[in-house]
């Protein structure tokens, strides 16, 4: 009797406390802080949240090494635009690594004032020179790269309509782009597809390509794909016409360019031609062109000059620019 009674003791203090533990469990799956945590989640990832948020699956860009400057730089408006700049532009750096060289370039500017000892109007141009140098070589890397995807672009797209033709889908054919075609447009749809392949939905990823490659060509493109996805229809033949519109408007383009040739030229020899001729006067005889910036008739008409040539090579630049 009494070894009866032990067991069934026994047996009851393991059930209670089975019960017990199992208690715990549901209650901490379901109702704990960590389910809490994955429930938020997935109501922010699926867009159910209050404030109408939607997280990316995708690791972001930092915008410095440090996290507390990542942080700083991410509270300023115009971070998130020179971030863009930088990413279409194809450069690695981040955007503290590129404020820093900014701002190391001035400080140098600064620096060599004193020492150089120009007057004012030539110390001011150099440091405008300094400020504005950085962000000049940023847009024209990424002009550059720009031009050079828009001109792979009716390749990319006629590849990808021989391989929908061959029956790929059409992701493993942005792959395939991506892998056959150089850079860079093969490393933005190699990206893409890789976006798709996480498990970004198929629009989300195309208007992300829209986005890092602010072409019209390629907004052609990305919504062609879309309405086909809605609609339905023959991607491939689709494809094949945006790549034969794209070839006809950059042949036009270049005809365009050739026909304007002279117009530029002739802008830049006379933008140039005053410049060069101060800095040849400077050097050759300096006491009669330096009376320009010493007396103040002479600063008077290099301000009336310099508004002049401004306002005449944005005038020039308006006539030979014809937008295609």
């Amino acid at each position: 009797m009494d070894t009866m009674f032990t067991a069934f003791a026994v047996l009851l203090f393991a059930a209670v406390i089975f019960m017990v533990e199992g208690a715990w469990m549901w209650w901490s799956t379901s109702h704990g802080r960590g389910a809490r945590r994955i429930a938020r989640r997935l109501d922010l990832m699926a867009g159910r949240n209050e404030g109408g948020e939607r997280i990316s699956i995708l690791k972001q860009r930092r915008y410095a090494t440090s996290p507390a400057l990542d942080h700083w730089l991410r509270g300023i408006p115009r971070m998130a635009a020179l971030d863009r700049l930088l990413l279409q532009a194809g450069m690695r750096w981040q955007v503290g690594q590129f404020l820093a060289g900014s701002a190391g370039l001035l400080a140098a500017a600064l620096f060599a004032l004193p020492i150089l000892a120009m007057p004012w109007l030539p110390s001011a141009m150099l440091l405008a020179g300094a400020a504005g140098a950085p962000y000049g070589m940023l847009l024209r890397a990424r002009a550059i790269r720009l031009k050079k995807i828009e001109e792979q672009l009716p390749e990319a797209a006629d590849f990808l309509a021989r391989a929908l033709r061959a029956g790929h889908s059409f992701a493993n054919v942005l792959k395939m782009v991506g892998d056959e075609i150089p850079d860079p447009i093969g490393s933005e749809f190699k990206a893409t597809y890789e976006e798709i392949n996480y498990g970004a939905p198929m629009n989300e990823a195309l208007q992300n390509l829209a986005a890092r490659i602010p072409l019209t060509d390629l907004r052609y493109f990305v919504l062609a794909v879309l309405i086909q996805r809605e609609s339905g229809g023959n991607l491939a033949e689709l494809l094949g016409n945006v790549s034969r519109l794209t070839r006809a408007r950059l042949k036009l383009h270049g005809q365009v360019r050739v026909l304007s040739a002279e117009g530029r030229m002739s802008a830049w020899i006379l933008g140039l031609l005053p410049l060069v001729m101060l800095a040849i006067m400077s050097v050759t005889n300096y006491q009669y062109v330096s009376v320009l910036w010493t007396d103040p008739a002479g600063i008077n008409l290099l301000w009336t000059a310099g508004g002049a040539m401004v306002l005449g090579s944005f005038w020039m630049r308006g006539l030979v620019r014809i937008r295609v």
